[in-house]
């Protein structure tokens, strides 16, 4: 069975004036035997030193050039070695050349996924996390002083801590000098659908085991997971909170198209992930270790010692803006070299006028519609359609502003819409059911919910279309889905905020996980419960997800700017928009976008149909 990978990133500052963290998440397409493989690197540079981001974005810039230069490659954990000992050299070429350097460093994690293989190389202190059937596994082994004295205890060497020494202090980190414990996965985990592999800074600490498995139960897909997590972060609002960063891969199947055309030999079975004590502990040679916690404690005290001298002496200053060159010249370098597929740069958006203080509730009325635009059609076998609503002509702005938020929702650009009718609630069980016992069509589980009020979800794309299909039929008139930028123009309902409401999600305005509604998080709510946008249009922010017409592209470039049909891009997914009840609230923002098998339904996607005039 092959496999695919769903990736999406972020990171936060927390309590810090700068981010230490670097990453970067590259997937480098197809090995010599047709397997996708990706290549996630991730450094943390250490606190205590000013030019810790210098460290850690040469790491990454030095890591991923040696790992590419070699790639595809069978030899994977040499390799990983290898890209990491040159990034460790090229710090200790940099201190050479700017001994106000000197001290600064960094911990570092780097997994690479090769269809259903899962390596990594670790110093430090971050994290590789699996999650599989509600379990959160850590992958790579933690060097820090905490994890080694419980390491020695498990293995029945009960050793006193050392005064003087936390147990979050590093007994390994890469500095320039030898690196005193590398973690590298000899062989593979062996990951299958339905996993999600988590790679973070230690900023992730702040949640415990259980808050990351429930953060991530709550949500479907990976930019959720992201979103949720690093969200619950900032939420615990702790003092001094580190840098976070955090990749999320979800493992997915890929379809049987992608398979080669060969006779397939039979599968193993997959084998249960190891616990991170295996992983760290299964080629240690058996030899006595009780002093070389004192070896570690010289290497702690050099590290800091460096830190401290650069600052009594005056030389950050110097150091930072040096360093800072040396990253430059090493990302250059490697752009060159790579010539990697760029990356769309956002608009520059024009400084907006001072706009009044948006009111915390719309106006029960809608503004720019009319309630003669509403109406039902007749249906040819009995009963009426979906209630539908006139939206205007218009012109706006599709997009976010930053591609560092998500760089799928740029480059911001001006689309135009031509007037059509949208259903004013999201479809609702038996709306679909009637279309289901006409068609045959096998019906979703309404799970014990009022099928009249509340919306249907496990429909695929494909249902989806079906069932505006049926409508024209049934109607003489042409229903479909919206496109994707007709969804974002009646989302947004003549605004330019994240949400039609304002700024902030706030309390009461939409149903989502985090939006402290009355309504439980177990179920969506029913279809009009929240107020309708400035269109008259209900729940298109939480509640359901709601399937659109598009393919999913990258981004938008060379998105049309009329707001027809976006075809072309990768079709075997389709996007939805609008977040859902059991999605963290920045699911919600008018922007976003999330992708999902066309052919499969989801518990958190639903159905808002549109209709010609």
């Amino acid at each position: 069975m092959k496999v695919e990978f769903d990736i999406a990133s972020d990171q936060i500052d927390g309590a810090r004036d700068y981010q230490e963290d670097a990453y970067m998440v590259n997937q480098l397409g197809e090995a010599d035997n047709g397997d996708v493989c990706s290549l996630i690197i991730m450094a943390d540079g250490m606190g205590g030193h000013a030019a810790g981001n210098v460290a850690s974005n040469m790491v990454v810039a030095t890591f991923n050039k040696t790992f590419q230069a070699k790639f595809p490659t069978s030899d994977n954990a040499e390799v990983l070695t290898d890209a990491l000992n040159r990034s460790n050299d090229q710090i200790r070429a940099s201190v050479k050349e700017t001994p106000a350097l000197r001290g600064m460093g960094c911990t570092m994690v780097s997994a690479y996924l090769q269809d259903s293989n899962l390596y990594w190389v670790s110093v430090g202190d971050s994290h590789l996390y699996l999650i599989r059937d509600r379990e959160l596994i850590k992958q790579n082994a933690d060097h820090s002083y905490g994890a080694y004295l419980d390491m020695m205890k498990e293995q029945g060497m009960e050793i006193d801590e050392q005064a003087g020494m936390s147990r979050n202090m590093l007994m390994s980190a890469m500095t320039g000098e030898e690196i005193s414990s590398i973690d590298v996965s000899e062989d593979p985990i062996k990951v299958r659908p339905g996993d999600r592999v988590i790679v973070a800074s230690d900023g992730l600490d702040t949640l415990g085991a259980g808050a990351i498995i429930q953060y991530s139960s709550w949500s479907a897909t990976a930019k959720e997971c992201v979103y949720a997590l690093l969200k619950a972060v900032e939420d615990a609002n702790k003092i001094n909170q580190d840098n976070t960063t955090l990749i999320v891969v979800d493992i997915k199947e890929r379809e049987a198209r992608y398979e080669p055309e060969s006779v397939e030999a039979p599968v193993a079975p997959v084998e249960p992930a190891a616990r991170v004590a295996d992983v760290y502990i299964r080629e240690e040679p058996k030899e006595p270790r009780s002093y070389k916690w004192l070896v570690w404690l010289i290497i702690i005290a050099l590290l800091g010692g460096g830190g401290f001298f650069a600052w009594k002496e005056g030389f950050i200053d110097d150091a930072m803006e040096k360093g800072n060159e040396l990253v430059e010249s090493t990302t250059k370098t490697i752009e060159a070299e790579l010539e990697p597929d760029p990356v769309p740069e956002p608009e520059p958006d024009p400084v907006p006028e001072p706009e009044p203080e948006p009111e915390p509730e719309p106006e029960p009325e809608p503004v720019y519609v009319d309630k003669a635009d509403i109406f039902r059609d007749k249906l040819k076998s009995g009963g009426n359609g979906p209630t539908m609503i006139k939206v205007p002509t218009g012109t706006f702005r599709m997009g976010g502003a930053s591609a560092i938020v998500s760089p799928d929702e740029v480059p911001r650009h001006d689309v135009k819409i031509s007037s059509f009718m949208v259903s004013v609630y999201e479809v609702t069980f038996a709306e679909y059911y009637r279309f289901a016992n006409a068609t045959g069509r096998s019906k979703p589980n309404s799970n014990g919910w009022d099928k009249k009020t509340h919306p249907v979800v496990e429909v695929s794309w494909d249902d989806a279309l079906a069932y505006t299909r049926w409508l024209s039929k049934e109607t003489g008139m042409r229903y479909r889905l919206l496109s994707e930028a007709e969804w974002e123009y009646v989302a947004r309902a003549g605004t330019t905020t994240s949400f039609w409401w304002g700024l902030k999600p706030g309390v009461g305005n939409a149903h989502c996980f985090d939006c402290k509604s009355d309504f439980s998080t177990s179920k969506p709510a029913k279809v009009g419960t929240y107020k309708p946008n400035a269109f008259g249009v209900y729940e298109t922010a939480g509640n359901v997800f709601e399937w659109v017409h598009d393919c999913y592209h990258r981004n938008y470039n060379d998105a049309p700017s009329d707001g027809s049909v976006w075809e072309g891009g990768d079709c075997d997914v389709r996007v939805v928009r609008g977040g859902a009840y059991r999605s963290p609230a920045n699911s919600m923002r008018a922007e976003n976008r999330e992708k999902f098998k066309s052919a499969k339904g989801q518990y958190n996607v639903g159905i808002r149909v549109a209709r010609d005039l």
